[in-house]
């Protein structure tokens, strides 16, 4: 039950961090208000990196930033590893 309800809230903040990072590549097409890169770093830290690589990807968006560049894909390794590393202790394989 805990690891339904943590792999639930890793999925939901992907999927949060994901949409910032669509809904900002629509601003700046707009030339609207943009969401602010330390918001989107913060979220691709908080667990979020695989959320934000994908919409890198997906929306070309942040792709020549070095910070993101170097963010994204460390952030979404760190969640990968933290997320098996919980799996794994919750389900008494560690």
């Amino acid at each position: 039950m805990i690891l339904t309800i943590i792999w639930t809230a890793w999925a939901v903040i992907n999927l949060i961090v994901f949409f910032l990072y669509g809904a900002d590549k629509r601003r700046s097409q707009k030339g609207a208000w943009r969401i602010p890169e330390r918001t989107l770093l913060t979220g691709t830290w908080l667990l979020g990196g695989v959320g934000a690589f994908t919409a890198m990807r997906v929306f070309r968006h942040k792709t020549k930033h070095l910070a993101f560049r170097l963010s994204a894909p460390a952030g979404a390794v760190l969640s990968i590893l933290v997320m098996a590393a919980a799996t794994a202790k919750l389900t008494g394989i560690i």
